[in-house]
């Protein structure tokens, strides 16, 4: 079964609608530029509903050791996400799995990503922006998807309940990453109804 994470969750109410679904991650945005940031205060409220029902993806973006530390003591993450230039010893320094995003605007070579991130418990592929190292809301070009695909790859970027499911019918990913796609009008306060439909679209996918 693909699996399901949700990022950029700042709100309790959404945290349960999570574990009410199933979801099998949740991100918590730690890089102070995204309109999804949350405190460590915040961060421990809703990592503290969720514990041992959904997995607590805290994300980075070429944050320090410390602060990355801190929050791992303070919230209790269970796994992290990087989204900057940190290499395959940085990430796994913590000693937690890790997933790391790469962001795409060409031709993916999995295997050549692989050897780079041997570590990493799956990659994640989101769209190249300039100057934005994630949460764009554009899909890239699927047919750069890496062939062959051998190992976890997340697919992100620009995923909605509308198009998720040709999505993962097209690369077949091990798992998909949505936070603005099930969004309404507020950014980081996500949509019941999105989510729900996002999920059951998700899990009706015929498995190749």
């Amino acid at each position: 079964m693909v699996k399901i994470k949700v990022c950029g969750i700042t709100r309790e109410e959404d945290a349960e609608l999570l574990v009410g679904l199933g979801v099998d991650a949740m991100g918590l945005m730690f890089y102070e530029n995204s309109p999804r940031w949350i405190s460590l205060e915040q961060a421990r409220t809703l990592s503290a509903y969720v514990v041992g029902r959904v997995l607590r993806v805290g994300v980075f973006v070429n944050e320090s050791r410390a602060r990355v530390r801190e929050l791992i003591d303070g919230v209790g993450l269970d796994v992290l996400q990087f989204h900057g230039e940190e290499d395959d010893a940085d990430c796994a320094s913590f000693g937690l799995p890790y997933l790391k995003t790469v962001r795409v605007r060409g031709p993916v070579d999995g295997v050549e990503l692989q050897a780079r991130f041997p570590n990493a418990c799956a990659l994640l592929l989101d769209t190249y922006v300039e100057d934005l190292p994630g949460g764009t809301g554009k899909a890239f070009d699927w047919s750069y998807w890496p062939q062959p695909s051998t190992g976890k790859f997340m697919l992100a970027g620009g995923l909605t309940p509308d198009n998720v499911r040709g999505a993962i019918e097209t690369v077949a990913p091990w798992g998909v990453d949505v936070s603005g796609g099930v969004e309404g009008t507020t950014r980081g306060q996500k949509d019941a109804e999105r989510v729900a439909r996002f999920v059951e679209e998700v899990r009706h996918v015929e498995p190749r």
